[in-house]
């Protein structure tokens, strides 16, 4: 999965520092527990401009994300005070999203690393030290990795006294989102005020036997009380059920050996056919990599008789084409009420989609597709439905498969069963995560909006009509949006026509109401036990919550609970 955001002060010199003279370095643990509280920011400010550890050089407070490592505004809302010390002390154990660093090897044998600025079919740029952009032509390039090691050394702490390394952390909490620069949309809410009697969250399964990158979770339609889980890495889903009061976890299918799987990357999405019951026809969608070229791929296979496990027969594509980075996938899977197959698609990266990829119409980066998985044309494995927005005109400069664009890492969808609305939650770039709905052939303004303000005006059409969304979130409360459901399983309820979606990082569960695609009503209706990243229901529209860090499945219990 793309949608989770770790935080690293990556790439402040390619030097490892010298240790402190004369001095036995502290354990880092004394460090981090002298970090925890107090501190000077107007200190910690001269710290970080400090040439002992460059962090300007690398690194902008401003929204600007003008340096090579990642932009550090409002990063006090995003992480808190241990998690901002800890990415200090070991820069190397949480590399931020779009910062890992890339490793070139040219026909001479030489090797360069940075992180990755561009590509094109000519030429490859890596951002390094300085503000350089080094260019290295892709006929050259005969080996291409992904570090997992950070740019920035270790032991940049060794440079400073405790006082000054809790100086420096001070000022970055400090660095919080300014409310005077937000946009003052009523979708932008400063705060969001938490129910006084929260939604509880009830484990059902994962206690036997934890689950391993969980990503994706349903009900079975024809094996009572039974659901499904997908697992990333593993390239597996399970059918879950309950026998005896025990859980009983069943091999459904194993497609390990037909994707790519790192750590981000893997089996995203899963989508069963609206007539499995019947035909036993389920979609995928996963990464690939042939040579040193990443792609993605929608798949289809069918279950066996039964429905309880996979058929065995060989994998149908449906669809794959190419990647340029390792995030910002999509990897969302969703049948519409129309019975066509809706497949979210992220901008690809790399960070702020400096190439434009989700205003390109040429390109499926940034947009939701829409295709007829239940016919077959022109060469393709799929049709395309008639009253798709760009169907008309040369299809390779307007994609017909493309539904609506604009968007940035769409990485989990579902449509109102009352109403057909197509609901995305959408995680941001540097200042806002958003909740939208999407209607056809909409552009939701990416990367020339971000939430309701102005990103960049490399894109911008004076003609172009930018949707914004129903919210956008400011830092302090989320920073890698969970999108959700609307609920429709009891009239009587206060969460009826309720949307409920989540933050993965700060694992709050947001309750929202919205009029003509305009915020009516946000409250924070829980905190969930871990990372949410993603929400699944059962076939009568329970809600259940996908823990990725513990591996736990939980029912969200909405009874005791009132919307407000």
């Amino acid at each position: 999965m793309t949608h989770p955001r770790w935080f690293a002060c990556t790439a402040v010199s390619l030097l490892v520092p010298a240790l402190m003279e004369g001095a036995e370095p502290l354990p880092d643990g004394e460090f981090l527990k002298v970090a925890m509280t107090g501190g000077s920011v107007e200190g910690g400010k001269l710290i970080f401009t400090d040439q002992r550890t460059a962090c300007s050089q690398c690194h902008s407070v401003d929204g600007t994300a003008s340096g090579i490592g990642p932009d550090l505004y409002a990063a006090g809302d995003k992480f808190a005070r241990a998690d901002l010390a800890q990415s200090i002390l070991d820069p190397s154990s949480s590399i931020m999203t779009g910062y890992a660093t890339t490793i070139l090897e040219n026909r001479k044998g030489e090797r360069f690393q940075g992180i990755l600025r561009s590509r094109t079919d000519e030429v490859l740029v890596l951002g390094q030290v300085g503000g350089v952009d080094l260019r290295i032509a892709r006929s050259e390039v005969v080996k291409e990795e992904t570090g997992a090691v950070s740019l920035m050394p270790p032991g940049l702490h060794s440079q400073l006294s405790p006082a000054e390394f809790r100086d420096l952390v001070a000022y970055l909490e400090s660095l919080r989102q300014p409310e005077t620069k937000v946009v003052q949309e009523a979708g932008t809410p400063m705060e969001i005020p938490v129910l006084s009697q929260q939604v509880a969250f009830e484990p059902v399964f994962g206690m036997k036997e934890k689950f391993h990158k969980p990503v994706w979770f349903g009900g079975h339609p024809t094996v009572q009380g039974g659901y499904l889980i997908a697992e990333k890495s593993k390239g597996t889903i399970s059918l879950l059920e309950r026998v005896d009061g025990e859980e009983v976890i069943s091999p459904f299918v194993n497609i390990l050996d037909e994707i790519y799987v790192a750590n981000d990357e893997g089996l995203l999405g899963v989508a069963l056919h609206p007539g499995f019951a019947e035909n036993g026809r389920y979609f995928m969608m996963h990464e690939t990599m042939t040579g040193q070229q990443r792609g993605m791929a929608v798949v289809e296979r069918v279950a066996s008789a039964d429905r309880r496990t996979d058929s065995g027969n060989p994998t149908r594509s449906i669809l794959r084409w190419n990647i340029d980075t390792l995030f910002h996938h999509g990897g969302g899977l969703e049948f519409g009420p129309d019975g066509f197959l809706y497949i979210g698609m992220g901008d690809g990266g790399p960070q702020e989609d400096p190439e434009g990829k989700a205003q390109d119409l040429s390109r499926f980066e940034g947009s939701l597709l829409r295709i007829d998985v239940d016919r077959e044309e022109e060469g393709r494995a799929y049709g395309i439905p008639g009253d798709n927005p760009f169907v008309t005109g040369d299809s390779k400069e307007r994609r017909p498969e493309i539904f609506a664009y604009g968007l940035r890492q769409p990485w989990r969808f579902s449509f109102d069963p009352a109403n057909g609305d197509l609901w995305v939650g959408d995680v941001g770039q540097n200042r806002f995560e958003e909740v939208c709905i999407v209607r056809s052939g909409e552009n939701h303004g990416w990367n020339i909006q971000e939430g309701f303000s102005l990103f960049s005006t490399q894109y911008r059409t004076e003609t172009a009509k930018y949707i914004p969304p129903v919210v956008a979130f400011l830092r302090k409360h989320g920073v890698s949006v969970t999108g959700g459901y609307v609920m429709r399983t009891d009239p009587q309820s206060s969460f009826h026509g309720v949307y409920i979606c989540a933050d993965y990082q700060s694992k709050k569960v947001w309750g929202i109401t919205q009029r003509d695609r305009k915020l009516k009503v946000i409250r924070q209706i829980g905190t969930a036990p871990d990372r949410i990243v993603s929400f699944g229901r059962d076939p009568a529209g329970g809600l259940y919550a996908v823990g990725y860090t513990k591996g736990v499945v939980y029912r969200v219990d909405l009874d005791e609970a009132k919307f407000e």
